[in-house]
């Protein structure tokens, strides 16, 4: 047998399914508020998407490079142009190839030879 509190009869009314007035209103400004927000992010998403379709339109399809590459200009490397690294001679091209080796060092003879 199930025992009821002491203030629980069966006289006192239940609240009804729709809440009190209080609560409706409190949903109806949520919602309310919920689908401004939805059509405000809509609106924003469309204002960004048209700008961006603006710019595309403006922009040159193929834009040309401001300098020329000649085959004169030889890549430099920012490490030697520091001195920080020794400069390598380079190739003839050729990938397998080896740089060429620099020639030994002669001892000098004649009237501007070092002393020994």
């Amino acid at each position: 047998m199930l025992k009821r509190a002491a203030g629980d009869d069966e006289t006192t009314p239940s609240t009804p399914l729709g809440g009190t007035r209080a609560e409706r209103l409190q949903r109806l400004q949520i919602g309310v508020f919920g689908i401004l927000a939805m059509v405000l992010l809509v609106g924003l998403a469309d204002v960004v998407t048209s700008r961006l379709a603006m710019t595309e339109a403006a922009a040159v399809p193929e834009a040309a490079p401001t300098v020329e590459a000649t085959e004169t200009a030889i890549p430099r490397d920012p490490l030697v142009d520091a001195g920080v690294a020794p400069e390598v001679p380079a190739t003839d091209g050729e990938p397998g190839t080896a740089p060429a080796a620099p020639a030994p060092a002669v001892p000098r003879t004649g009237q501007n030879a070092p002393l020994q």
